[in-house]
């Protein structure tokens, strides 16, 4: 076969890649998982935690590889992504309905998705379980402790008599005519009348489900134990999706049933800033979970995948991403090696750089962004101009038509874009750590900014802290050919000029410090 088809052979296969784990079968998602050392050492330790990363870092593909981990170690694991959880999850935001009778709901129905789960591994372990009645006993205990019910509302009490009356007449009359001295007559007359009384009880009110999380745990524990697993891991997924006011009473629901039975792991994949895992009460009380006391909260994805954290680390996990998503395509291809296939698929290695620093530590992007690459090239090696090219469709095409349809996002960030490299001439910011801004939050969302470094100081403030927000690759390179780009910052390649995306300066980047009141009127 020549280099030519061998080269269309590889293009096929990258615009083939399967970009969502969810989609993908348990087989595949373990051929396909890349570890960044010591990510998985992390994320399989027996403790209780949260794992952090934006959309399409592979926080689902980390838990379901984790899953198929230690299934095989002989464990049993609970996976539940809680976009599906509930016949009807819009009850969750519906604003008609109490708090207290929404985070009722919510809890009913996760708790019915746990038994659901549990329901399937005991199941499965019947046929060799030691006591197989002990196991059914164990499921009807903790189904009849999530599914009490009690009726609240007034007591009526409805008295109804009833009244029954009969009535009886006789006439009798005796007469004697001649010999006969006297005539006889008998008139009798009977009445009878009963009355029956009744008294009902009418109860009306509405139903509410009443839990006892003492009585869920013993239910729960006495499950496990007869399970006879070494340990359960309930691996929870698309936890950001739960509305934001009643996650810290799924979270208490966790603290009290699931944290007290040691042979019970609970894993929470989450987007940080739109996460919220307690609610303070007076004198030190709470709802929900305190990180880092009762769980931790020690591993975020992109700390592993950013390229300006660790390029070394970057570089070689999305090398490994990208060949292992090529084998699950082509598996009989003669390409063996991650290096061999970027020396086949990219003109040289800085252009295979080049394309980790667009995908903005983002896996998914990734897979996405090297199907537009090989668009752009197709039949001939990826260069840096298609790399700069895709990245600028896949801004358009995703990220930027999340927001296209909000002015006020729309126009924040074009402010941003005007005082952070039209003014500064820099492609990064500082933002105070403390602000709690909704729309840096929602542009970090549409991964139109990213988190570069947290918890820095400035020369200016030293005293405060910051985190560093950059901007979107793909914007960038939209804006390059434009009067707002950065001066001085060409090069050549193959004789045609191109601006180059500058590299994150972070002595430029500690002055450039934003202030939305200086840009927003």
């Amino acid at each position: 076969m020549s280099e030519d088809e061998n080269l269309k052979n590889l293009h096929k296969a990258l615009l083939n890649f399967n970009k969502r784990a969810e989609r993908a079968s348990s087989e595949i998602l373990v051929s396909n998982f890349v570890d960044s050392e010591p990510l998985f050492d992390l994320l399989s330790t027996p403790n209780n935690q949260v794992i952090y990363g934006r959309r399409g870092t592979g926080k689902a593909h980390a838990l379901k590889y984790l899953a198929e981990s230690v299934e095989r170690s002989g464990d049993h694991a609970v996976y539940l992504d809680l976009r599906s959880v509930g016949s009807n999850s819009s009850i969750y935001n519906d604003g008609t309905r109490s708090l207290t009778d929404r985070a009722a709901t919510l809890i009913v129905d996760v708790l019915n998705a746990v038994y659901d789960e549990l329901y399937n591994i005991a199941v499965r372990a019947i046929d060799n379980a030691p006591d197989p009645h002990q196991l059914t006993l164990r499921l009807d205990d903790l189904s009849s402790a999530i599914s009490t019910i009690r009726i609240t509302g007034p007591i009526e009490h409805e008295v109804q008599t009833e009244e029954t009356a009969s009535q009886d007449t006789g006439i009798s009359a005796k007469a004697s005519i001649g010999s006969t001295p006297s005539a006889e007559a008998n008139v009798s007359l009977k009445t009878t009348s009963t009355d029956h009384g009744s008294v009902r009880v009418k109860r009306s009110g509405a139903e509410t489900i009443r839990l006892d999380f003492a009585n869920i745990t013993a239910a729960i524990r006495g499950l496990v134990e007869v399970l006879a697993a070494p340990r359960i891991w309930l691996l929870i997924d698309e936890w950001s999706e739960i509305p934001i006011d009643l996650q810290p009473y799924l979270a208490d629901l966790i603290r009290r049933t699931i944290l007290p039975i040691n042979s019970l792991t609970v894993k929470i994949a989450s987007i940080e800033h739109r996460s919220e895992f307690i609610l303070l009460q007076e004198r030190g009380q709470y709802v929900g979970l305190e990180l880092g006391a009762d769980v931790s909260a020690d591993l975020n994805l992109d700390d592993f995948l950013v390229f300006d954290n660790n390029q070394q680390k970057a570089v070689e996990f999305f090398k490994n991403l990208v060949f292992k998503h090529y084998k699950s395509e082509q598996p009989d291809e003669e390409i063996r090696t991650p290096d061999q296939l970027v020396r086949l698929a990219f003109t040289q290695w800085p252009v295979f750089e080049e394309f980790v620093r667009a995908i903005e530590g983002v896996p998914r992007d990734a897979l996405n962004l090297i199907g537009k690459a090989v668009t752009k090239s197709f039949g001939h090696k990826i260069a840096m101009n298609d790399v700069r090219a895709a990245a600028r469709d896949w801004y358009h095409q995703d990220k930027a038509s999340s927001i296209r349809g909000n002015p006020e996002l729309s126009g924040l960030l074009e402010q941003i874009i005007e005082e952070i490299i039209g003014t500064r001439r820099a492609r990064a910011f500082l933002f105070p750590t403390a602000s709690r801004e909704p729309r840096i939050e929602q542009l970090f969302d549409a991964r139109l900014l990213h988190v570069l470094r947290k918890n820095v100081s400035s020369h200016d403030d030293p005293g405060v802290r910051y985190d560093v927000y950059k901007i979107d690759y793909g914007c960038y390179v939209d804006l390059m050919t434009t009067s707002r780009a950065p001066q001085g910052l060409f090069q050549e390649e193959d004789g045609e000029e191109y601006l180059e995306v500058p590299k994150d300066d972070y002595r430029s980047i500690r002055r450039a410090i934003l202030r939305l009141d200086s840009i927003i009127p």
